[in-house]
């Protein structure tokens, strides 16, 4: 009854970062390391009915897929939906329908757990008995719930009380609770569950271990982990280490070393590449219970400074972040507010022609030949965002920039780029303007205002100072005929990141300008699309 079940949810929780796309032979390497390191059950990934850009095969976990891995017999499978997807416009029954079309017995599906936010908690419960009916064990997931007072925590237990659950976990969202605050909670859920319970750590404080660890001792018997640590952000407890106590538990052999060769040559090369894991900034955000992508955001960039970090967690400290938003990084910064105010206007360049934008993405090199071919043979006005030299210098015609870390960062690149640069000049810090004093600037303003777009004749208003919507508003402003995108690749399909972006996407194609806009590379963002290779 009290036997410690070891739960590895490498597949769903690292697939944020490859867009769920393991290729199976590792994935059968990573199912034989889980059997040999004594690993009850692995999630192998997320059930969903949303079909956003290419994600791969563990995004949606088929039965069909699964039964063409090589799974251990010692292995149950378990698979993760989303509360909001059994929630929102599908009803319940017929989203699960079509999410679980097989009964257990007919299904290689052991176990489905459901990840859900405390206000969709209670119309969510219901899935637990239409799963039950249909032969699969059950797990409800509580994220966010380290903010969360005594009374609410204990309503939340009295409501899971009345369904047959199999384990109800808590996950510490923030990464913010310490070993004596994963005590309380549980005698609170205590106070009003008496079934398993399961923990989901992250590592913001480094104490995913350490709090799962004492959840064992408080009388939690399901945990979770991952190899490497591999989750957003900070990351989660580590499948490496969680599998060694509870062995020592359990008095238990097992054989680490399967699990070490897999790591060495899949897992921590990615962990390089894609850098999860705290540090001291994933640090502050745990114990300031601010959400850890903001600190994600800005470590994508490395143009952006320690100190900028500091300033914006600082920030965030004070004013809230427990929900991520690019509006509140910028509001965080406290830039362009102001009236906007410029001296250049973009029509004596823009209007009437067919702009390129080159985003920052990767898929501006991916297809560089192409695009070099595309400019060369219908001469469009071609816009490099920042100071990106995926394409040749020749081929751009101008720079475009308004963000003032970025700027400074990159004051010694642009110094040497011999395109114009194209940003709010006049409305930049003064440490700013002296960094670019001998760079040809033309002075177009902006004011950020949320959800708005206004095209002036030298000055614009955006609902973000990201440069994407800057320069959106900028051809706009110009009376640009299209806009022709490429790099704008977009995030995982669960990358609070790539939704903001999206929204800034949506709030242009509703705003009054003109200028259509058309991808001619893949991105994952709301914009028509066609294929650059069609056009050259």
């Amino acid at each position: 009854m009290n036997e410690p079940i070891v739960l590895d949810c490498t597949l769903r929780d690292g697939g944020y970062y490859n867009n769920w796309n393991f290729p199976e032979p590792v994935i059968n390497q990573y199912l034989q390391a889980m059997s040999e390191a004594g690993v009850d059950i692995v999630e192998l990934g997320l059930r969903s009915l949303i079909n956003n850009g290419f994600k791969g095969a563990c995004a949606y976990t088929a039965d069909g897929f699964i039964n063409s891995l090589q799974i251990p017999a010692s292995l149950q499978v378990g698979v993760m939906v989303n509360a909001s997807e059994l929630v929102n416009d599908v009803p319940l029954e017929e989203a699960l329908q079509q999410l679980f079309p097989n009964d257990a017995a007919q299904s290689p599906v052991h176990l489905v757990r459901i990840a859900s936010h405390i206000h969709e908690f209670g119309n969510a419960l219901p899935a637990v008995n239409w799963l039950k009916q249909r032969g699969y064990m059950v797990g409800f997931n509580l994220m966010q719930i380290a903010d969360r007072s005594e009374a609410e925590i204990k309503t939340l237990a009295k409501l899971a009380s009345a369904y047959d659950i199999d384990a109800l976990y808590f996950a510490d969202s923030m990464g913010s609770m310490t070993p004596d605050q994963t005590a309380e909670i549980i005698s609170w859920l205590r106070s009003g569950w008496a079934g398993a319970l399961g923990i989901h750590t992250h590592d913001n404080l480094g104490l995913a271990l350490s709090n799962t660890l004492r959840a064992l001792d408080e009388g939690v018997t399901w945990v979770d982990a991952t190899v490497t640590g591999m989750g957003r952000g900070p990351g989660n407890a580590r499948t490496e280490e969680l599998v060694i106590e509870v062995a020592e538990r359990r008095k238990q052999h097992i054989n680490m070393i399967p699990l070490m060769q897999v790591l060495g040559s899949y897992f921590k090369p990615m962990q390089h590449q894609f850098g999860w894991g705290t540090n001291p900034y994933y640090y502050l955000t745990g114990k300031y219970g601010i959400h850890p992508s903001y600190v994600q955001q800005m470590q994508g960039d490395s143009r952006f400074s320690e100190e900028d970090i500091l300033a914006v967690i600082n920030h965030l400290r004070e004013e809230g972040g427990k929900k991520f938003s690019l509006k509140a990084l910028d509001a965080a910064r406290h830039f362009y507010h102001a009236e906007a105010r410029g001296t250049w206007s973009p029509r004596q360049v823009f209007e009437g022609r067919d702009v390129l934008i080159l985003g920052t993405g990767p898929g501006v090199a991916a297809h560089r030949a192409a695009i070099e071919c595309f400019i060369r043979k219908y001469n469009p006005i071609v816009l490099a965002l920042n100071a990106q030299t995926a394409i040749a210098a020749e081929l751009i015609n101008y720079r475009v920039a308004c963000h003032p870390v970025r700027l400074l960062a990159d004051c010694d690149v642009h110094a040497t780029l011999p395109q114009p640069l194209i940003t709010p000049y006049s409305m930049l810090p003064e440490n700013v303007r002296a960094a670019l004093v001998d760079k040809e600037t033309l002075d177009y303003g902006l004011s950020v205002r949320e959800s708005v777009f206004e095209f002036g004749e030298t000055a614009c208003v955006a609902p973000t100072s990201l440069v994407m919507a800057y320069t959106f508003a900028l051809c706009a402003a110009g009376k640009a005929s299209r806009m022709f995108l490429t790099g704008f690749d977009g995030y995982g399909a669960d990358d609070p990141r790539n939704q903001e972006m999206n929204r800034i996407v949506l709030q242009y194609a509703q705003s009054n300008a003109v200028a259509e806009m058309i991808s001619i590379t893949p991105t994952k963002y709301d914009v028509p699309e066609i294929s650059i290779y069609g056009l050259v």
